[in-house]
């Protein structure tokens, strides 16, 4: 997608700035054309020099580039030259200059000389990004038309642990890709998510669950909203959070609460994916109090809890499209595609505990897509993010 783009990219004040070397890196071998410009406050946390050697192109960071023969940087040219500018990391003085078109370095006047799309990748301290000056010139810069990339949560440099940390590169590179894909199919598409696991609970301190992280889903569910979705996700309880502010999400414990929000929305999607592990069974009674440690042997009776891909594969009218989750030990393809005719799903994504790096709590993941026709696409074991992409492009290509 990025063979060919001009991407100019913009690197202000922030010690977020050392990450700009992966990320032009990336773009390099993405065959893209790269123009980096850099406020004089940037130049001492990277040096022009390396991204330059990197970009293979010089690097701008001041109006008068040599002072001796009055040679100037034409910031409007600069401007009017790239397809797409990124501006990262976006400190907060940036933003302020940009929300009220002040032009007193090149890269501001650049980005005033601009015609094509602005993209601003936040990095600062957690209280500078919650103060409410901060949030009125990110909402005035969105307001102009340009796209706001949400600050992750994490640890900062200050030592604090909070909103604020740019996002990651990988990270930054796939949203400029998603940026030149053609018109996308998911555009203004409703789509149902769930993920994560579910938790039944034994008594009011204990409970039963799976291994599942939901790292999968919520890698779907930022790649949707990309690509123009609108995304409701269904998360079971997970340490994640979300980047893309535009993901309607309902939080829920239980399998049963699990069920009951994706019940109540399911008719007006277009497309549903049940990446969510939900539990199988459920205690028949919870405890009201905590129980105590007596017995030697202790039973729980379990009862069977509502089959949500079962019950939605019923409920499915011509035009929605159904995508369910195997993941199998044993006996991987028969199961799944059993479980793909039995319960009225149009794809069904496989993935096997006995591949090293796939399933449960790993960055990464090993699928195969199975359709009604019992057609197997195979994928290489690749990060979920890149398998988000991948599950994204089976189910346009279905559509």
């Amino acid at each position: 997608m990025l063979a060919g783009k001009r991407v100019l990219l913009g690197v202000c004040g922030s010690i977020a700035a050392y990450k700009i070397a992966s990320l032009v890196r990336l773009l390099i071998k993405a065959e893209a054309e790269v123009q980096v410009v850099m406020t004089q406050s940037a130049t001492e946390f990277i040096t022009p020099l390396t991204l330059a050697t990197l970009s293979k192109r010089p690097v701008y960071s001041q109006f008068v580039s040599n002072p001796e023969t009055g040679t100037w940087t034409n910031h409007v040219a600069l401007g009017l030259w790239a397809d797409v500018i990124l501006i990262a990391p976006a400190t907060a003085h940036s933003l302020s200059k940009a929300a009220h078109a002040q032009a007193d370095d090149l890269l501001s006047a650049v980005y005033l000389s601009a015609r094509c799309p602005v993209y601003w990748a936040p990095a600062m301290d957690l209280d500078m990004y919650q103060h409410p000056a901060t949030k009125e010139n990110l909402h005035r810069l969105e307001s102009f038309g340009n796209h706001i990339i949400k600050a992750g949560y994490g640890e900062l440099a200050s030592g604090l642990t909070g909103e604020g940390r740019m996002a990651e590169p990988e990270e930054l590179l796939h949203i400029l890709e998603n940026h030149f894909l053609p018109e996308s199919i998911w555009k203004g598409k409703k789509v149902l998510l769930t993920a994560g696991p579910t938790q039944e609970a034994i008594d009011p301190v204990r409970y039963i669950s799976n291994h599942s992280t939901g790292k999968m889903g919520y890698a779907l569910a930022e790649a949707l909203a990309l690509a123009g979705a609108l995304v409701t996700l269904v998360s079971g309880p997970t340490n994640l959070s979300l980047k893309h502010s535009g993901i309607h999400t309902i939080d829920v414990r239980s399998a049963q609460e699990m069920y009951e929000a994706a019940e109540g929305v399911f008719a007006q999607q277009d497309v549903t994916i049940l990446a969510a592990a939900v539990a199988d069974y459920t205690p028949s009674v919870v405890a009201s109090e905590k129980i105590k440690k007596k017995e030697s042997i202790f039973n729980i009776e379990l009862r069977k809890t509502v089959d949500i891909a079962a019950t939605l594969g019923s409920q499915k009218k011509p035009g929605q499209l159904l995508i369910g989750f195997a993941l199998e030990t044993n006996n991987e393809v028969e199961n799944a595609i059993e479980k793909l005719l039995r319960k009225n799903l149009d794809l069904i994504i496989l993935n096997s505990l006995q591949n090293a790096g796939a399933g449960f709590g790993h960055d990464t993941n090993q699928i195969s897509i199975i359709d009604r026709q019992q057609q197997i696409m195979a994928y290489e074991l690749k990060s979920k993010t890149k398998v988000a992409a991948d599950i994204l492009a089976a189910i346009a290509a279905y559509l």
